[in-house]
């Protein structure tokens, strides 16, 4: 699973030559930066996809980049709390979000 804020990293300080598209599965974008880095352009296209990297919704960007899988942080510190958080997982099975499959895996894990 991709990361919205290690993108805006490499996008930052790398992106000139591209890693934040390999980074991304965008291989041929990455070979086009990679071609062009010599004339900067890549970089200040770079910097634009930093500043869009930063403003992107988490959403947004799972859509785009990681299929539509949402990323989930749970925390553990009392039973009630856990069971909140089993109840939140459950819902978002319900309306399609995670998949049978993710539901019972981090079900397994919370508990």
């Amino acid at each position: 699973m991709k990361s919205k804020s290690t993108t805006a990293i490499l996008a930052l300080f790398l992106g000139g030559i591209g890693v934040h598209r390999f980074y991304l599965n965008q291989i041929g974008l990455g070979f086009l930066y990679l071609l062009f880095c010599w004339t900067l352009i890549p970089s200040i296209i770079a910097f634009v996809d930093f500043i869009i990297f930063l403003t992107m919704s988490e959403g947004s960007f799972n859509n785009k980049y990681n299929n539509g899988t949402a990323t989930i942080v749970y925390s553990s510190n009392t039973q009630g709390s856990v069971s909140d958080e089993l109840e939140k997982l459950h819902a978002l099975k319900e309306k399609g979000i995670i998949t049978e499959a993710e539901f019972r895996m981090k079900k397994s894990k919370m508990l």
